[in-house]
């Protein structure tokens, strides 16, 4: 049995926390005012908006260290839905791993609206959860997390992935955004 952490208890963490339990695995939610509690996942999810991370790392580094720390920002401009706020050549995930040096960080969950999560399809198919990072092991450990809570899960390569990963999210959000798709849909994935 695995013990997941999730750092951030809207939607996205609601959603994550559903799967874990499903799956037959152990799961805390914290939010803001449980910066006393420690982080006692094999697994954490950060589950807060990308302009948050900065603060969360700050309070809860040290906690994360040895630790899968799973990153499922999207770093856009909220305010135009325009661009990623990251440098070209980066991801958000990427600063997380610089800033976590000790810490095996994947990207996942990006690519997916908290409804369809939630529900565990998308167009009639399982949801599929893309998983990058450097790290075999972690990857092998979020995904069996992920598909013992039934849903697929699909190995998307290194954390290099990160950045075409934000990048499909960046999609999908504005897509959304402009009401050109629901947040109950979204893009799926036929392996």
């Amino acid at each position: 049995m695995t013990h997941v952490s999730i750092l951030g208890t809207g939607n996205m963490g609601a959603a994550i926390a559903g799967i874990v339990e499903k799956g037959g695995n152990t799961v805390e939610l914290l939010g803001n005012n449980d910066t006393a509690k420690p982080v006692t996942g094999d697994i954490v999810v950060l589950a807060v908006p990308y302009p948050a991370v900065s603060q969360v790392l700050a309070q809860r580094g040290e906690q994360l260290a040895g630790k899968v720390v799973v990153d499922l920002t999207n770093p856009l401009d909220f305010e135009t839905f325009d661009s990623l706020t990251v440098p070209a050549d980066s991801s958000a995930a990427a600063e997380i791993a610089a800033a976590l040096p000790t810490s095996r960080v994947v990207k996942a969950f990006n690519t997916n609206f908290a409804a369809t999560l939630a529900s565990g399809v998308i167009g009639g198919k399982p949801t599929t959860v893309l998983i990058a990072g450097d790290d075999t092991d972690a990857k092998k450990q979020l995904a069996e997390v992920v598909i013992a809570g039934g849903l697929d899960a699909i190995d998307a390569g290194s954390l290099r992935r990160a950045r075409e990963l934000e990048a499909i999210g960046f999609l999908q959000i504005t897509l959304a955004a402009g009401e050109k798709i629901a947040w109950t849909g979204g893009l799926a994935v036929q392996a």
